[in-house]
């Protein structure tokens, strides 16, 4: 069991309202540690587990190797793939992408988006509870750039100026994927700050994709090429 291993938990998720004493004693231990604790329905364990194909329902699960209450300091020096919003405005899509981004497993979202508190209340109800196992982030676009450029980043921009394909770009080690916002896109000082712009090929007549589908498409094109 990780806690028993001296594994890095971040986080334990635990069936809400459960009497089962393995499990209370699971998370007494994680208390004593000062390791965080959520409670989550059935099926949200049952999705959540590397292995769900068996008849034994999991009803405790650990987080390892990324912290979702990570500073944007420590986030930064982690290394990884980070995500920028550059300007999204619509709190569903906003939520989707971060959901899109945890799964793809993605090391933080930083999201530059004007939206009201309420707005973001109800992001991160859109990402289905993805929020809780991922640095969330709400900055200054040009200025979390220019810190991860400085962090040993490279800056990749999703955007239709882009000359390369996303499976002609690297996109191992240290990068910020940036997409912009519904309407305007990625700005043009964020554009100069970056290494590289990619662009999705599109074919139909509809002149560009909703921010979620360039997103998904890197995300798994970066799986690939991380696990190859």
């Amino acid at each position: 069991m990780a806690l028993s291993s001296n594994e890095d938990v971040s986080l334990i998720l635990v069936l809400r309202d459960t009497t089962d004493k393995d499990v209370l004693s699971i998370m007494q231990l994680a208390k004593d540690k000062n390791i965080p604790i959520k409670e989550g329905s059935e099926r949200d364990l049952w999705r959540m587990a590397r292995d769900n194909k068996g008849p034994n329902k999991p009803q405790v699960l650990a987080l390892v190797g990324r912290n979702p209450y990570d500073g944007i300091e420590e986030t930064l020096s982690n290394g990884g793939i980070v995500w920028l919003l550059a300007g999204a405005k619509y709190p569903v899509n906003i939520g989707f992408t971060i959901r899109t981004a945890e799964v793809s497993g993605a090391n933080a979202v930083f999201i530059d988006s004007e939206i009201s508190n309420t707005e973001r209340k109800g992001a991160l109800r859109a990402s289905m509870k993805a929020h809780r196992f991922i640095p969330i982030h709400w900055v200054n676009g040009e200025s979390i750039v220019d810190k991860a450029k400085s962090n040993g980043f490279k800056i990749i921009s999703i955007e239709d100026v882009g000359k390369k394909t996303p499976w002609e770009e690297d996109l191992t080690g240290n990068i910020m994927l940036i997409i912009g916002g519904e309407r305007s896109g990625i700005s043009d000082a964020i554009l100069q700050k970056s290494d590289s712009i990619l662009k999705i090929p599109m074919t139909g007549f509809v002149p560009s994709f909703n921010l979620q589908a360039p997103m998904a498409i890197v995300s798994a094109e970066a799986q690939r090429q991380r696990s190859a």
